[in-house]
């Protein structure tokens, strides 16, 4: 009878995490130890010629390279949102050691919000890829599932609730080699899109990482971003 308790508690913390991940904008956790071995699918995935983007946060500044010239529609709509000051004042609401720190809801301007890892941009708001126009309908823009950049160490990639074209302003920074939420990784539903790479500063992603956090793995000190500025 204890055991049968154990199990159905077990089943029933599993199907809660997994209704939170798919309510929120949150990439699922695999367990286990993710790989870290390269991948050829990312190799040659610069081409000299992308924006960098600078985030200065609480804990030290990093830098990316924004992949522009494989996934214009996501960096476009990133570096949007970046030069609006969208992501100035927010908080780092979702880390977990080894595997992602997220970031990127309007609602983790309060550190202290239950509603962070929720919301996107403005429904309705748009922004431009080339001479296009993109209209974030309900707040989310198009998946981008083109280029097959895997979800290795220092990528970013968005995050979305599971369904269709549901991502907007949130993002994550693998730690691990989380190739199972890869868009061509048939073998899971998990299809996040990478759309840039950290060029300078991993360690203070690792500081973000690593950072104390309650059991909703948001960081016991909130760790603001200060502000993000995109260089082209």
């Amino acid at each position: 009878a204890h055991a049968h308790s154990r199990t159905a508690a077990m089943m029933a913390a599993s199907l809660r995490a997994l209704l939170r991940a798919r309510r929120a904008a949150l990439p699922l956790r695999r367990s286990g130890t993710q790989s870290l071995a390269p991948d050829r699918r990312l190799l040659s995935t610069s081409s000299g010629k992308n924006p960098t983007a600078t985030f200065e946060t609480t804990l030290g500044t990093f830098k990316a390279e924004l992949y522009m010239d494989k996934m214009p529609l996501t960096a476009s709509n990133f570096v949007d949102l970046a030069e609006g000051g969208f992501y100035d004042g927010l908080h780092f609401h979702r880390c977990i050691p080894n595997f992602m720190n997220q970031f990127g809801c309007p609602f983790s301007k309060d550190p202290a919000s239950g509603r962070a890892g929720t919301g996107g941009p403005e429904p309705g708001s748009t922004f431009q890829v080339g001479d296009e126009t993109v209209t974030r309908e309900g707040g989310n823009i198009p998946d981008e599932f083109t280029a097959e950049i895997s979800n290795m160490p220092m990528t970013l990639s968005m995050a979305n609730t599971g369904r269709p074209d549901s991502g907007g302003s949130q993002f994550f920074i693998n730690i691990g080699h989380n190739s199972y939420l890869d868009w061509f990784d048939t073998a899971t539903p998990s299809k996040h899109p990478v759309f840039g790479k950290v060029s300078e500063g991993e360690d203070i992603v690792m500081k973000i990482n690593t950072a104390p956090t309650d059991p909703s793995d948001r960081p016991v000190k909130p760790i603001q971003m200060i502000s993000v500025s995109v260089e082209k």
